[in-house]
Order: C-alpha cells, then sequence, then structure tokens
C-alpha cells in the first residue's frame, strides 16, 4: 500500500461544503485585505489560545519576527533559541539585526535544554525563543522564571503546536507573544502560507498591527516604517472553518500516536516521550533510529513516505558560517539530525496503515540488527534502546 506522510486531500473532501461556502462569502463581500473575516478570525483564535489579541499575518515567520521588533529587538541583541528546528526561528531573529544564540536540547524531548540557558546569557541578551517543537510544550515554567531573573521577553514559537497545553494552558498564553504558522500541512493549516501573533499585551499587539500594514494606524498615516505581512481574507475564513475541527483532530493524532507507540514498543526504536507537563498534539511523529538512513529508505521503497525535521541543524547550515558557529558544539542537536525520523501523522490515517508502517520497520530490523550498533549520546531514561551508557551526552557551548 501507498502511505502518504500528510493527506491534505483527506481532510478538504470532509470539509469541502463548508470551505467553499467559507469562500464564496468573501468572494461576495470583496474584502479581500484585512476583510471581516481577518476580523472574527483574529478573535476566535485569541479565544481559543486564552489570550486577548491576535494578529493575522502572513506566515508564522514574520509572526516571530514582528515580535521580536514590537519589543525592541535589533542590531546587537542575542536572542537565545535552539537549533533543531526549522530555520524560520533563527531568520526571525537575524532579520532583525540580532544574533541568535544556541543552546542544546533535552534528549527526552527534544525541546531546549532549560538548564543551558543561564549559561548562554550575556549583557546582550534581551529574549528567549523556546520553539514547541513536533507539537510538544517546551518546559515553560523555568524558562519563564529565568527570563523574570534576567529580564528578557520570552516570545514562544508554537508554529508546530495548535492546541498543545503545558500543566492545563494553551500553549501561546504563556510567554509576552506567540506565533503560530498556518502552513497547510500544521495541525490548523490554511490553503496557502499564514500565520498569527497572539499576545496579552496590547500594546505588542497594537505595534504588530502597525508593522504588517506598512506601518499604518488609520490608512494613509504611517506612524513607522512597517511592511506588507497580512492574512488574506480568503485563507482567514478557511481557517474558521477548520479551527471549529481541530481539538477533534489533536484527539485523533493523539490516538495514532499511542497506536504507535503500543506497536512499535521500546526495543525497536526510541518513540516519542510526553513530557507529565504536557498535552502534546503531534504535529509530527518522530522516532530515532541509529540506522535512519536505511529504515527510510527501507520504508521508501515500501511505499510508505517519512520525513527527516531536520537534518541539518541550524549552526551547520551554509546559511549561519559566517557567525562562526562551526566550533559550537551541540552534541544532541547533532544526534538528532543523525538518527530522527518523522513516521507519517495525519488526523485522518487509520489503523492499518499505522500497522503497514510499524510492520515494515520490524521488517527492516529484523535484518539490520546483525550490523555493529555505535555508541550513541542519548541517556538510559531517554528510552535508549542501543545499550548505550546511561552517563548522558557532555555538553558545551
Amino acid at each position: 500500500m501507498h502511505i502518504p506522510f500528510v493527506d491534505l486531500k483527506a481532510q478538504y473532501a470532509f470539509l469541502a461544503p463548508e470551505v467553499q461556502q467559507a469562500i464564496l462569502n468573501v468572494l461576495e463581500r470583496g474584502d479581500f485585505v484585512l476583510g471581516e473575516a481577518v476580523a472574527l478570525f483574529e478573535s476566535e483564535f485569541a479565544a481559543y489560545c486564552g489570550v486577548e489579541y491576535a494578529v493575522g499575518l502572513d506566515s508564522g515567520t514574520s509572526a516571530l519576527e514582528l515580535s521580536l521588533r514590537a519589543i525592541g529587538i535589533g542590531a546587537g541583541d542575542e536572542v537565545v533559541t535552539v537549533a533543531n528546528t526549522f530555520i524560520a526561528t533563527a531568520t526571525a531573529i537575524s532579520c532583525t539585526g540580532a544574533r541568535p544564540v544556541f543552546v542544546d536540547i533535552d534528549p527526552r524531548t527534544y525541546n531546549m535544554d532549560v538548564s543551558q540557558i543561564e549559561e548562554a546569557i550575556t549583557a546582550r541578551t534581551k529574549a528567549i525563543i523556546p520553539v514547541h517543537l513536533y507539537g510538544q510544550p517546551a518546559d515553560m515554567d523555568p524558562i519563564l522564571e529565568i527570563a523574570q531573573k534576567h529580564n528578557l521577553a520570552v516570545i514562544e514559537d508554537a508554529c508546530q503546536a495548535h492546541g498543545a497545553k503545558y500543566k492545563g494552558r494553551r500553549v501561546g498564553s504563556l510567554g509576552q507573544a506567540a506565533a503560530f504558522s498556518f502552513y497547510p500541512s500544521k495541525n490548523l493549516g490554511a490553503y496557502g502560507d499564514g500565520g498569527m501573533l497572539v499576545t496579552k499585551d496590547q500594546a505588542i499587539a497594537e505595534r504588530v498591527r502597525m508593522l504588517r500594514n506598512h506601518g499604518q494606524r488609520e490608512k494613509y498615516q504611517h506612524l513607522v516604517q512597517g511592511y506588507n505581512r497580512r492574512l488574506d481574507s480568503i485563507q482567514a475564513a478557511i481557517l474558521r472553518v477548520k479551527l471549529g475541527h481541530l481539538d477533534e483532530w489533536n484527539a485523533s493524532r493523539r490516538r495514532c500516536a499511542q497506536m504507535y507507540n503500543e506497536l512499535l514498543g521500546r526495543d525497536l526504536v526510541v518513540t516519542p516521550i510526553e513530557a507529565d507537563y504536557a498535552e502534546a498534539v503531534y504535529h509530527l511523529y518522530v522516532i530515532r533510529a541509529q540506522e535512519r538512513d536505511g529504515l527510510q529508505a527501507h520504508l521508501r521503497s515500501r511505499g510508505i513516505e517519512t520525513g527527516i525535521h531536520y537534518p541539518i541543524p541550524i549552526h551547520k547550515q551554509p546559511a549561519y558560517q559566517d557567525l562562526a558557529y562551526d566550533k559550537l558544539r551541540l552534541p544532541v542537536t547533532e544526534a538528532c539530525g543523525r538518527e530522527i525520523l518523522s513516521l507519517p501523522m495525519y488526523p485522518e490515517l487509520g489503523v492499518e496503515a499505522i500497522g503497514g508502517v510499524v510492520e515494515a520497520i520490524k521488517d527492516f530490523l529484523n535484518v539490520s540488527r546483525s550490523s555493529k550498533l555505535a555508541a550513541s549520546p542519548w541517556p538510559a531514561d531517554a528510552r535508549q534502546p542501543y545499550g548505550a551508557s546511561a552517563g548522558g551526552p557532555s555538553v558545551t557551548g
């Protein structure tokens, strides 16, 4: 059987009548830019996240960048974040003139290792951007405590975590502001690009509203030099339809993840760990395997699509070599780049498909187990199946 990595056609088939009517409504009104649908979606998404304000934007990248600009981040500043994320987390920082400062990640959750943050803070540090990677919330309480101690802002990168909860609270409601992406494959995805900044801070919201629309508060009154970063009305109308189904879809993703966990067990590959403070929404279901590339090729030969998120950490990307990150050691992040593999994950994924993926993995590992296994930097309590030392990775940087 062919098992896609994501299946957007299945979702559209379910939503087609609602989506088509929503688009038609915009066409009939003719308010294509910052129209009624945008205002309504901003209000509804703010309420969903548990915040007062939401500002529709053209991408999650813009949401990150403009949130930083709104709190005054600029040239010469530093922002602490992680390198195991999509490069937009870092480029949003760079576009303001600031410098990304990377810390390593927790080998259990793949999110920011909070124990490394204070060591990375300098006199230039102005903010921290934790990433709720793969739909699992970062451990926010210690991050917020460190930020308060050092008078730093916290901007959540929630671009993969729509609806996820940290200690019962939605992500997006925890820092000074948060960024969401509505890229089509996200848990809440548009039919094109889109993004949202959410915040409890009226001043941040008002600043971003101006920045997204050429610096205008009123038409032709340009108070600051701004940008064209607006969310389209048609995309907002589509997202309003989808928002009503998001919790149901997230529950389905959680059921799919649980099925993967039960069928894979702990002795085949390293399956995701959900932290006790988290309710993850599994934008991605990411396993770890030392023979990752061979496993991915084997799954491809069986008609199973997979992904790698992310094969090259940001500090190893050519785009950032001018910042001399070549000497930076992030051993857990770098091991992730070699070992992680994202399996098919979407709400409509069926029992038969999950069973097919698991059987293909078992078939490969039964063949490959005879090969010599290398040492791995993962601690034993991170579901390490390879027999490596429980001492954990050494961390410098």
